[in-house]
């Protein structure tokens, strides 16, 4: 179920909170888990049964290590708990990939293929990445003994229900929201605040990136490039750099305001990642949850900085490569990891002698723009052969038709209204939470234009779905 959709606009949304607010809390509690399995299933109903096994292995997994006192058997009971969680990710996600890369290196070799194999057809259930992250989290912290676990099951499934981030994030921990599960804050002004960050939230999708998001398609999921211009290919580099974020900052935006509206706070996922100083500084504002997670669980257990400088940057960059693989089965995700891996290493290694830090600090924004815009590119193409041909066409500076500057009217104004906004404007968390008649009258009416274009055309499924 989309947010941007009637159903859960006019339907399950006005009648959960009228429930939530009219149960008692154990009602709420059950609601909200209910709610959640029901929002899941609206996809596919068979793949409620992944997130309800993953419910109830880590809730087991997680009693018994935090109550032995055998480091072997806290140690054995972590390590079945991430094989399994990793195991049946990798599987719906990254089975086709190794069938194809296998397949592709059998007919290098000149040997032949099953074809049964190359016909399998895996779906990928969604929102698995984000919420199979968020128990491995429970897990590990329980083992590292940060946090104790779940007072009962009914509480740990409410947790890793819950409907606002379950599919595509922000990735919440257990200790974001374990002393808020007994008592949701509920208060007209949290409320009202969570109706502030769903309604700009909704505006950045429904206005900006699907508005913006034509410029993109059209260049990058055309048969061939050899129509357009350069000039086209850096207008749909920097529209689809547009539309990722008001896209993916977006259902953030919503599903903190969601979070709102039921009593919760997540914690931030966007601050304004192109106004980054710094590739280093850029991953502290992009995706945070996902960067917080992958410095606690991945970079730090590979050892962080603690050793040499090489392992140091070693560890920068299997993160940045692991982290790129976990946003997709293609092999150009690998390439974008590696990219801003690459950077990365570069940054802590020149450290204050890096040049760019001689600039003037909106040149060093510009140069951070640029390789971030670069990254997109491997990151939208289908494939290496599509991504070469890109960055041929980018840097040709070959004249033509300009044909993304011909027929996209709409596309282009929101084209530059999200480059005043993503450059421009402060982000939703550092805006007025006061209510003020003015402002909302103005939410109200931003409301209703989202409304108008939500219905008014086709709804566009969030990017990070299909991660």
């Amino acid at each position: 179920m989309l947010f941007p959709s009637r159903e859960f606009l006019f339907y399950f949304l006005p009648l959960l909170l009228i429930g939530y607010y009219l149960l008692p809390f154990r009602g709420r509690r059950l609601l909200l888990t209910v709610a959640g399995y029901f929002f899941y299933g609206w996809w596919n109903p068979k793949y409620v049964a992944l997130l309800l096994i993953s419910t109830i292995m880590d809730y087991h997994f997680g009693r018994i290590i935090h109550r032995s006192e055998k480091p072997a058997t806290r140690k054995m009971f972590l390590v079945l708990s991430v094989i399994a969680n990793l195991g049946y990710l990798g599987f719906f996600k990254y089975f086709m990939l190794l069938n194809h890369t296998v397949a592709g290196a059998f007919s290098l070799a000149g040997l032949g293929y099953p074809r049964t194999l190359l016909d399998i057809k895996i779906v990928l259930p969604i929102g698995i990445s984000f919420y199979t992250f968020q128990s491995m989290s429970y897990i590990i912290d329980i083992y590292r003994r940060k946090i104790a676990p779940a007072e009962d099951i009914a509480q740990y499934a409410c947790f890793l229900a819950l409907f606002p981030q379950l599919i595509a994030g922000p990735i919440v921990r257990y200790h974001d929201v374990m002393d808020q599960l007994p008592r949701p804050d509920l208060s007209v002004a949290r409320f009202y605040l969570g109706l502030q960050f769903f309604i700009l939230g909704l505006a950045k999708k429904v206005l900006l990136a699907d508005n913006i998001s034509p410029l993109a398609n059209r260049f990058f999921d055309a048969p061939s490039l050899a129509s357009f211009s350069s000039l086209d290919a850096l207008v749909a580099t920097v529209a689809y750099s547009l539309q990722i974020y008001f896209d993916f900052s977006g259902y953030s935006d919503m599903a903190i305001g969601l979070g709102h509206m039921l009593g919760f706070q997540y914690p931030q996922n966007f601050n304004t990642p192109y106004k980054s100083h710094s590739i280093g500084e850029f991953w502290r504002r992009w995706h945070m949850t996902l960067s917080h997670w992958l410095r606690d669980y991945l970079y730090i257990s590979l050892g962080g900085s603690r050793g040499s400088r090489r392992a140091t940057y070693r560890n920068l960059m299997l993160t940045m490569l692991l982290g790129g693989l976990w946003h997709g089965a293609n092999w150009t995700f690998v390439i974008w990891g590696g990219w801003h891996g690459l950077w990365l290493v570069i940054e802590r290694a020149l450290g204050k002698r890096h040049p760019i830090l001689r600039l003037p600090r909106p040149l060093q924004i510009v140069w951070t723009y640029i390789l971030v815009c670069l990254g997109w590119i491997a990151f939208r193409s289908a494939s290496f052969d599509r991504m070469a041909e890109v960055l041929r066409k980018l840097f040709s500076f070959e004249r033509g038709d300009n044909l993304l500057l011909t027929g996209h009217r709409l596309s282009l104004v929101m084209f530059g209204v999200g480059l005043v906004v993503a450059f421009g404007l402060r982000n939703t968390w550092e805006i007025s939470r006061e209510p003020r008649v003015l402002k909302t009258l103005g939410l109200a009416a931003l409301f209703a234009v989202c409304l108008l274009f939500l219905f008014g055309s086709v709804t566009h499924p969030f990017l990070y779905f299909q991660f």
